[in-house]
C-alpha cells in the first residue's frame, strides 16, 4: 500500500487553518464537521497535546496533490481501500466476477441467436 493515494495529506483546499482536519477527513471518510468538532472538543476538554500534535502534523505532512483523485466516486474507492484493503480487494474480485458473468451471458445470447458467429467462435478456440 505505498500508492500515493493511501497517504495521508493536509487538504488546504478544504481545510481552515493548515488543513490537517480536512486531511484526516478525507483519509478516513469521515465528514470534516465531526473531525473539527472532535479536534475543538478534545482541545476543550483539556487534551494538551492536541493544539500541538495539529501544529506538528500543518508543518510536517504534504499537501495534498490536486490530481490525486478523478471524481468523488474514486475518491469514496481509495478511502476504502485505505480503510480496509482486505475487503476492497475482495469487492473488487466480486465486481470482476460479475463482469465476467455478464460478458459471458451476452455472448451465450448472441452466440445462440447466430449461427455463423457460433462457428466463427468455435473455430478461434
Amino acid at each position: 500500500m505505498n500508492s500515493e493515494r493511501t497517504r495521508f495529506y493536509r487538504d488546504k483546499l478544504n481545510g481552515k487553518i493548515f488543513g490537517v482536519c480536512a486531511g484526516i477527513a478525507d483519509y478516513t471518510g469521515v465528514d470534516v464537521l465531526w473531525v473539527r468538532l472532535g479536534t475543538v472538543g478534545l482541545t476543550l476538554m483539556g487534551v494538551g497535546f492536541i493544539p500541538l500534535a495539529y501544529l506538528l502534523v500543518g508543518m510536517f505532512a504534504q499537501k495534498k496533490p490536486g490530481y490525486l483523485y478523478g471524481d468523488r466516486q474514486e475518491q469514496k474507492f481509495w478511502q476504502g481501500v485505505r480503510q480496509s484493503p482486505s475487503r476492497t480487494a475482495k469487492q473488487v474480485r466480486a465486481q470482476m466476477r460479475d463482469i465476467d458473468r455478464r460478458l459471458a451471458e451476452v455472448e451465450a445470447y448472441y452466440v445462440s441467436s447466430n449461427p455463423r458467429l457460433s462457428a466463427e467462435i468455435e473455430q478461434l478456440r
